[in-house]
């Protein structure tokens, strides 16, 4: 992803992060892989970008962690949304849709 890509990253992936376990439980590959696909390969989320956000949610108690195998055998932690995380969702997800809103008629018109 170009640079500016991975700037305008930073400030939504724990609002990404959350979105994708809506879906289930998933480890720390499954996110990044599910990100990537659902971008189209846009969104590449790089092992030191992910993991602190994942423990950064999961000491904000938005997410939980637990062990398990993952769908290769290999020992993974698998993640999951909180109550206090999906109210977190919809917070970021309407702060992002308000930025989106007020920013557009600037960037999208002559």
């Amino acid at each position: 992803m170009p640079t500016q890509g991975k700037d305008r990253l930073h400030g939504t992936l724990d609002a990404l992060v959350l979105k994708t376990l809506t879906g289930g439980p998933r480890h720390g590959y499954a996110i990044s892989r599910w990100l990537r696909e659902r971008s189209g390969e846009a969104i590449v989320v790089e092992e030191g970008s992910l993991y602190p956000a994942l423990y950064r949610l999961t000491r904000a108690g938005w997410i939980e962690a637990e062990w398990g195998t993952s769908e290769v055998g290999r020992k993974a932690r698998f993640y999951s949304l909180t109550r206090e995380g999906r109210r977190q969702l919809e917070l970021e997800v309407e702060s992002f849709r308000r930025f989106v809103l007020a920013v557009s008629p600037i960037l999208f018109t002559a």
